[in-house]
């Protein structure tokens, strides 16, 4: 069974990388993913955050057995889901949406920089593209450092440090 890590409205900033487009608000997304072995025991996070910075949500969530690859994807993919769930697509049409993600492969893949080889990464880029599409706004993937991405980072190895193997 899986167990979520769902915390929301933090007061903590975390001030990086907040920009706005001329006349869009934008919405700041930071997801991670991460596997103890690889593959192994593996969990995702992902923390919303509007154009001030202000935290919307934070999330987390034990995934199973995976390979850190398919755990970066999961994690976008979980938290397009959670757009999807909580905006409508008239509402998300007013914003810009960027991702920051420590994963370079998976950012670039997503941008359209590198292909995609392996069957199950293909499986999950087009569950993004179709959320995506659902979501009807401009979404940019972004690679930042893992540094940068400590909110995310954290929630993944909390979920991780909280199962027993």
């Amino acid at each position: 069974m899986a167990e979520n890590l769902f915390i929301s409205n933090d007061s903590k900033k975390q001030a990086l990388l907040i920009s706005n487009d001329s006349k869009k608000q934008t919405l700041i997304i930071f997801t991670d993913g991460g596997a103890r072995g690889n593959p192994g025991p593996a969990a995702i996070g992902f923390v919303v955050k509007d154009s001030q910075g202000k935290i919307l949500v934070k999330f987390g969530k034990y995934i199973g057995r995976a390979t850190n690859n398919v755990a970066e994807y999961q994690a976008v993919v979980e938290a397009l889901g959670w757009l999807e769930k909580n905006y409508s697509p008239a509402e998300l049409t007013q914003w810009r949406i960027n991702f920051y993600l420590d994963s370079k492969l998976v950012a670039n893949q997503l941008s359209g920089k590198y292909k995609i080889k392996d069957l199950k990464l293909k499986k999950l880029i087009v569950e993004v593209k179709e959320l995506e599409k659902k979501i009807s706004s401009k979404i940019v993937y972004y690679f930042i450092s893992r540094e940068k991405n400590y909110h995310a980072d954290l929630l993944v190895n909390q979920v991780l440090n909280g199962k027993n193997y």
